[in-house]
């Protein structure tokens, strides 16, 4: 009897971490299944009937009606992943599954989770420092790399690669690798539209009605990051002498505003609020394309393009030479009244480009553009923190690089390194697995095969089933994609196996 309170202690950490890990399982099944070139789709249906057909692991993550706190834990991490590098999200939850998961069959047999985690973090650091020695920086934007780069990532649809190695092209290695630029964003898919990459910006907008311009050449931009409209007075001041003299006095400022920008001789004007109907009016008749509730990261798009500097309404009393100052200029405004947008070209400000990728049907639009976004952001990666082998063939030489360190670990703490080796083959072993082979065979092949030829760069051909190089193929991924994997899996695997007891919370009442 003196030991039923410790055991039934252990059961109930225990009960904690199979239920987590049983949770981690069940994310990780629906994502698996799309890794590698022969990854298959998953279809989400809503309790409507509408149906979504992707391949991409954070859409189907974001998507999926998850309850249990653990897989949530699980995909705000791969989110995370998403949002900071933009690919990785399914590598990612396999490897943390297969942390978890072996994390938990030892933690059963007794291994102390400290001793577990501290074998893991050092296992991860080490495989981490690995995968940025194997790294290869791109001096350059070489154009057959980053076609390959993006064909893996765009899911081998060759139209989109080409987008997006365009796109990279146009704005540069310095832009691509500015830490608040994103390619990914430059994407824009449109059922009816033809594939294009174009020196621009397109506006998801429409002139505010359509007596005004269509188009516009030699474009002088004024950008209003306010309301085109009269200062607002309260109705209770009207009802006094002195606040309607204050009201007519702030109508005449307004009529003053709007002849100090037709002096301006602007040919567009974006706002991001409402525009007043006398300003409608008076606009239209100058012939001014005017567009209103604009985006604010729209409009920061437009300014770095135009050269524009935005300006609250108050600002237009000022000067004209120094309001000539604040515009921007582009070489042509174009409204597309089939596709129901602005094209904005040729800005005398920071070069910007456009993907615009073309889809037959609404239903398959959200598709492509995931599919171009996973495209970019692989591309951008890799010029930003280099490439390494890819196919798997990064996972299984790091496997094979820490492997041995377990000699350096002192007693259990081995564990945590042994579980973090399987965890870098889970990758490969899923891309076999999608192919049709046997992968306990496969992975020992390729184990095999890097060690005797010295080769790291060696892994499974998955229309062949054979053992080959294939960064001579061009494919490899990007090394930033390959350490935030890493990173993210083990910090998801580390707060699982941290977690001693599940406690439900009491509802908060709200405060009055």
């Amino acid at each position: 009897m003196a030991n039923s309170a410790p055991n039934r202690e252990m059961d109930e950490r225990s009960g904690a971490l199979a239920n987590n890990a049983a949770a981690i399982r069940a994310v990780a099944a629906a994502v698996e299944g799309t890794i590698g070139p022969k990854g298959l789709d998953t279809m989400l249906v809503d309790r409507y009937g509408d149906v979504l057909i992707t391949n991409a692991g954070v859409t189907i993550l974001e998507k999926m009606d998850v309850t249990h706190p653990a897989a949530q834990l699980l995909i705000n991490v791969a989110k995370a992943q998403q949002e900071e590098i933009g690919d990785g999200t399914t590598t990612a939850t396999i490897m943390a599954n297969a942390l978890i998961s072996a994390g938990a069959e030892h933690v059963y047999r007794g291994v102390p989770v400290a001793r577990i985690i501290d074998g893991m973090r050092f296992g991860l650091q080490e495989a981490r420092s690995y995968i940025t020695q194997s790294s290869q920086a791109m001096l350059t934007l070489d154009e057959k790399i980053l076609k390959q780069i993006a064909l893996v990532a765009g899911r081998e649809h060759e139209d989109i690669a080409d987008l997006t190695v365009q796109a990279a092209l146009l704005v540069g290695k310095e832009k691509l690798e500015e830490e608040d630029f994103k390619l990914s964003q430059l994407i824009l898919a449109k059922e009816g539209a033809e594939n294009e990459v174009f020196a621009g910006i397109i506006l998801e907008k429409e002139p505010l009605n359509k007596d005004m311009p269509e188009k516009v050449e030699k474009a002088r931009i004024l950008l209003i990051d306010d309301a085109l409209e009269p200062e607002e007075i309260d109705d209770e001041a009207l009802t006094t002498e002195s606040g309607f003299a204050r009201y007519m006095e702030l109508q005449n400022e307004f009529k003053q505003m709007l002849e100090r920008i037709l002096q301006l001789e602007v040919d567009l004007i974006l706002t991001d609020k409402n525009l007043h109907p006398l300003a409608e009016e008076v606009l239209t008749d100058a012939g001014i394309m005017v567009v209103t509730r604009v985006l604010r990261r729209s409009l920061r798009q437009i300014a770095e393009h135009s050269g524009a500097k935005p300006i609250k309404r108050n600002a237009l009393k000022r000067e004209l030479t120094e309001l000539k100052g604040l515009l921007g200029q582009a070489d042509s405004v174009i409204h597309d009244k089939k596709l129901g947008y602005l094209r904005i070209l040729g800005g005398q400000g920071q070069k910007t480009a456009t993907i615009l990728v073309g889809a037959s049907t609404s239903a398959v639009v959200g598709e492509r553009e995931r599919i171009a976004r996973d495209a970019a952001s692989a591309v951008q990666a890799a010029v930003k923190g280099g490439v390494v082998s890819g196919g798997g063939a990064v996972e299984i030489a790091t496997a094979r690089h820490i492997a041995p360190l377990r000699d350096q670990l002192k007693g259990m703490s081995a564990y945590g390194l042994d579980i973090v080796v399987e965890a870098l083959k889970r990758p490969l072993a899923q891309i076999i697995h999608n192919a049709g082979y046997n992968p306990l065979e496969k992975i020992e092949e390729v184990l095999a095969a890097q060690s005797e030829e010295k080769n790291e760069n060696l892994t499974i051909d998955c229309d062949s089933g054979e053992v080959k190089d294939l960064s001579l193929q061009g494919i490899l991924d990007p090394t930033l994609v390959k350490l935030h994997a890493l990173k993210a899996a083990g910090e998801v695997a580390e707060a699982i196996l941290r977690i001693d007891t599940i406690i439900k919370k009491k509802d908060q009442s709200p405060e009055y």
